[in-house]
């Protein structure tokens, strides 16, 4: 138990900023978060935040830390909550954001198939690409792809997703296949921003490294980019979740595999709340049994493949 405590206080001064809003969160006095604190540090033998008067920091440990604790934390609720519940039902109103094209192929279906399961819930899906703000916006959870920068949201890694050179067979006959990313210099890229170029390795042992590419076609729209690479335009630089189908369909060929770099995680981020609602809950365990099956994007399972 004292365990937990510790844990618990780690990760409320972390994502609250302060050992006074982890007090307050507690309802204990900032000097028992502090020794909660003192404790975890001495038992790990470890630095895990920089503490001043004015404001908290984590350490590297403490980064690498956080992320576990938290992940243990929400399970450990699971848990209790698979117990205690029991036959107690889902309920009440559920607001969820995702970026508008993933949304749109993957998270909509599942959206559908969690009202089908958990009648007692309403369902808000909110698609758009900007960066929702999770507390002001009243969203319960929000599904984002790549690094996780906000540390006052709670997060739980839903799987992960490779990004890949794609091009039709009809663009391939006509120009060539490109062997190494140098090649692509000599092919027309269609590009969402040609000034960020696309992330390759420069080697197959190397490290990832973006590249410049250019070409007559461009588009703020990663939906016209993929009409474009199946209509024969040129090379496209896509997410899995984009043109899994088209892949294993053979209307578009992955291109320089082993210049690729690793694959990027898919996240559910929610507020930090001590008890997370059954219906989050149940619903983040749903994305987590789909889109962490590395089948899944392999074989573009989205709603417009069925």
């Amino acid at each position: 138990m004292d365990q937990i405590k510790q844990i618990q206080a780690f990760v409320d001064s972390a994502t609250r900023g302060s050992l006074s809003a982890a007090a307050r969160a507690e309802s204990v006095t900032p000097a028992v978060i502090g020794r909660r604190l003192d404790a975890l540090e001495a038992r790990l033998g470890v630095k895990l935040l920089l503490r001043t008067t004015r404001k908290l920091s984590l350490t590297f440990e403490g980064q690498a830390f956080l992320e576990d604790c938290q992940r243990i934390l929400n399970e450990l609720a699971n848990a209790e909550a698979a117990v205690s519940l029991g036959g107690v039902r889902a309920s009440g109103h559920l607001k969820v954001s995702a970026p508008a094209g993933f949304g749109r192929r993957h998270l909509a279906p599942q959206v559908a198939a969690f009202m089908d399961a958990n009648p007692g819930v309403t369902v808000r899906l909110d698609l758009t690409d900007r960066l929702v703000d999770l507390l002001n916006e009243g969203v319960d959870c929000a599904v984002r792809i790549g690094d996780m920068a906000d540390s006052s949201l709670a997060s739980s890694k839903l799987g992960e997703m490779r990004r890949v050179v794609v091009a039709s067979p009809v663009y391939l006959a006509r120009h060539g296949v490109p062997r190494t990313p140098a090649d692509l210099a000599h092919h027309n890229c269609l590009s969402l921003d040609q000034q960020r170029g696309w992330t390759l390795r420069e080697s197959p042992a190397g490290e990832g490294a973006n590249r410049k590419v250019s070409g007559s076609f461009e588009c703020n729209d990663g939906a016209v980019l993929h009409a474009w690479a199946l209509a024969g335009k040129g090379l496209a630089w896509r997410s899995m979740w984009e043109v899994g189908e088209d892949l294993r369909s053979g209307r578009l060929v992955s291109l320089l595999d082993d210049y690729a770099t690793a694959p990027v995680g898919i996240h559910a981020v929610f507020p930090q709340r001590r008890h997370l609602p059954l219906r989050v809950r149940l619903f983040i365990d749903q994305l987590k049994t789909t889109f962490g099956d590395s089948h899944y994007w392999e074989l573009g399972n989205s709603a417009d493949d069925r």
